[in-house]
């Protein structure tokens, strides 16, 4: 198969990354830095464990195709792509998505985003203590309403100066020193142009490059920015011993696996901060800390929720892998933040209820979907 005929973006692209994380956590192991030691082969386990019931997850839908289920997703004739395209568009859903009402939102999002950094009094991204109060209910609704109304406004309408729209919303958002929301609005953007415009294989190296840079750039400089820390990694070391460290705060869970009880689960949906548990409990020290996106489901319940959570996902990614295949717009922009942010969650966790309402968005896309394709699915099947 050609490099150019590879879906970049399908689930599988999570697999890859997880395996990329191992070997920067590796690398920070091998050199010890900071005094990082290796964790423990149940470690290593536990991350294969999730990743194959992730996998499992991605596969299902294809296996379960075979026996006729989930044939509203196996639709192949271009007729039939067409006629579920123009069944949406007759919908109540595309006069939600309406150009003018869309643009307004992002514009909203916008607003909100400058009016937190000027009521916060400063730029959160060159000051610890700034960032540490920038997440505020405001700072939530504009991000909850910015990510995916600047995606579905590129996916369905093709004006180059939304890009512009784009670039500010990043700015504004990278200004407040969280990588996290920062690498979610260019990673999902580019996914959404990525599907939706065609782009080749090298302009997925390109924006691999630039997305390392901004990155690295906004780690690096929020870090050395936080007055109560004392930094001596150059920024590349520091990617290393970020993969490296939080790797080990899984390792310190796996030893204490169920010890949590639920409390993280509960926390995320109740608005907590799961994150100040994993350094209460693990580490012993009150600090928020990330512990990758296997440890939360094992820190509360084990084995049992790890495979359940990592099959879900996987679930929900392919379906609507194979719905914005077949519809696009809309579909294609939830797809990649969903897919940007398990990215994401790889090293963080999938401890931010924001992320979830993404997630319910797409079930609700997904029921939308089926509903409009399931009178299209049989005579699919027999063509």
């Amino acid at each position: 198969m050609k490099v150019k005929n590879i879906d970049i973006f399908s689930p599988y692209i999570i697999v890859a990354a997880i395996l990329l994380y191992l070997v920067l956590a590796l690398g920070a192991y091998q050199y010890h830095l900071r005094n990082l030691e290796f964790v423990s082969n149940e470690t290593f386990f536990v991350v294969f464990f999730g990743t194959l019931f992730f996998i499992i997850g991605v596969l299902t839908p294809k296996i379960l195709g075979k026996f006729n289920l989930f044939s509203s997703f196996n639709i192949s004739n271009r007729i039939k792509k067409e006629n579920i395209k123009n069944k949406l568009q007759e919908s109540k859903l595309n006069y939600i998505l309406n150009e003018k009402v869309i643009l307004s939102v992002v514009l909203i999002g916008i607003f909100l985003q400058i009016l937190n950094i000027y009521l916060l009094g400063g730029i959160p991204l060159f000051s610890g203590y700034l960032k540490a109060k920038a997440t505020t209910d405001i700072w939530r609704v504009s991000y909850l309403i910015f990510l995916p109304t600047i995606n579905i406004l590129i996916a369905k309408y093709h004006k180059r100066w939304y890009y512009v729209l784009f670039l500010i919303g990043l700015a504004l958002f990278a200004s407040t020193g969280y990588r996290t929301t920062t690498m979610a609005i260019l990673i999902s953007v580019f996914i959404t142009v990525y599907y939706t415009r065609g782009l080749q294989f090298k302009h997925f190296l390109i924006f691999a490059m630039i997305t390392a840079i901004i990155g690295i750039a906004v780690g690096y400089i929020a870090v050395k920015s936080i007055e109560w820390q004392q930094w001596t990694l150059n920024p590349i070391q520091l990617v290393f011993y970020r993969a490296g460290f939080t790797l080990m705060v899984l390792d310190y869970i796996v030893q204490m696996k169920g010890a949590t009880g639920g409390a993280m689960l509960y926390n995320v949906f109740s608005a907590g901060h799961p994150r100040f548990i994993v350094g209460d409990v693990a580490l012993g020290y009150h600090a928020c800390i990330t512990s990758t996106i296997f440890g939360p489901a094992m820190f509360d319940f084990g084995y049992i929720a790890l495979a359940i959570q990592m099959f879900i996902l996987g679930f929900i990614l392919k379906l609507m892998h194979l719905a914005q295949k077949t519809v696009g717009e809309a579909f294609t922009a939830i797809y990649a933040i969903i897919i940007a942010h398990t990215l994401i969650w790889i090293e963080t966790g999938p401890t931010d209820i924001i992320v979830w309402i993404f997630y319910l968005l797409a079930v609700i896309l997904l029921v939308i979907f089926v509903r409009n394709a399931g009178k299209f699915s049989k005579a699919d099947s027999k063509s």
